[in-house]
């Protein structure tokens, strides 16, 4: 059934269009949208008589009605004020447009509930390609899904607005699995590469900050090349969302290729993660170390170990920075000017970062 709004915007533009007045009744004769503002969520008694009865279309005191039909059931009534031959033409085509919104919205509808079962895996492998055929969805061309983290979707329209910046509607497909996720599922160009891919997700987090005034995230699955594997590029992108906000909360798109070792660490057992860092901290926590101390080995990671640099973007003396990497090999045992010690301490912050997460995020 289509809403209110969408039948009162048809009208409207009708309207302005025509000069005439239109009325859209439901089967049971309540006036759903009109031109006529003190017709609306009133009831006409005589539609539900017109309704029941052979005919099509009929003149009844001064207004024109027309049956719209849904599956050869009628589905709503146009009234069309006026009792002239140009107005009975007119109203043939306010029913025609209207018939024609419950075709394309059943259809879309359709392809939107395929959509999500592919997502969540709830088609056979034969489902898949014989219900796509019928929506006309084509199978091997190169997909990537991306899941826009919305919140208030709803309040601020953001999917409509998503679906406004990819409206190939038959190629591109853009639905929700939950309050929350805005799922986009874009056809790619043959020529299309990493860049481009990401630069659609920031596309996406640059209009919704304009038009809905609202900061969103964007997870990337990799591309696939046939229908099957929608739903792994889904969960992909998931969890691109998850590790982002776990070892990279400044960075609004995610993309699952580059996700690194932050990926590899969040499939990991929490039991084994604990024993991973008791073994390397000897006991002790990341909490332990002062935000000083952290901050002067995430610069020290960044410049790959190099002393020099890293003292001259701190702006501390070099041997302050030797005095504080000494401090740190006291504490762990781990010399940060050795390659090896680096990476494993590297691993071991991540590690307790990814456990600090899922301690506060237990589901």
């Amino acid at each position: 059934m289509l809403s209110s709004q969408i039948l009162q915007n048809t009208i409207d533009g009708l309207k302005n269009i025509t000069r005439r007045e239109f009325s859209v009744l439901e089967r049971e004769g309540k006036v759903t949208a009109s031109t006529e503002t003190e017709m609306i969520n009133s009831h006409v008694d005589a539609a539900a008589d017109f309704v029941t009865s052979a005919a099509e279309s009929q003149l009844i005191k001064g207004y024109q009605y027309f049956k719209v039909f849904d599956n050869g059931i009628p589905e709503y009534v146009v009234l069309t004020k006026g009792e002239d031959e140009e107005t009975y033409r007119i109203g043939k085509i306010a029913a025609f447009q209207i018939q024609s919104l419950i075709i394309a919205y059943k259809e879309r509808f359709d392809r939107d509930n395929f959509i999500k079962n592919l997502l969540l895996d709830n088609l056979l492998l034969v489902d898949i390609y014989s219900r796509a055929k019928k929506l006309r969805i084509e199978n091997n061309v190169r997909r990537v899904l991306y899941v826009i983290e919305a919140k208030n979707n709803e309040e601020n329209g953001m999917l409509e607005i998503v679906r406004n910046i990819f409206p190939q509607k038959l190629k591109d497909f853009v639905t929700v699995v939950d309050q929350d996720h805005i799922i986009l599922a874009k056809e790619l160009k043959s020529t299309d590469d990493i860049n481009d891919i990401e630069t659609h997700a920031r596309v996406i987090c640059d209009t919704l900050s304009i038009e809905a005034m609202s900061s969103v995230r964007v997870g990337i699955g990799t591309t696939v090349n046939d229908l099957k594997f929608v739903s792994r590029s889904y969960k992909e992108a998931k969890m691109a969302l998850e590790v982002g906000k776990i070892f990279d909360v400044t960075n609004l798109v995610m993309n699952y290729e580059t996700l690194g070792i932050g990926r590899l660490i969040y499939q990991l057992p929490m039991s084994l993660c604990r024993m991973f860092v008791n073994e390397v901290l000897h006991g002790i926590s990341a909490d332990s170390f002062d935000e000083e101390t952290l901050t002067t080995v995430d610069k020290f990671f960044d410049n790959n170990l190099n002393v020099s640099e890293t003292s001259r973007q701190l702006y501390i003396h070099r041997n302050t920075l030797v005095y504080r990497l000494d401090k740190l090999q006291k504490m762990t045992g781990l010399d940060l000017r050795n390659f090896d010690d680096a990476i494993i301490f590297k691993i071991t912050l991540m590690v307790s970062k990814y456990m600090k997460y899922k301690e506060n995020h237990p589901y």
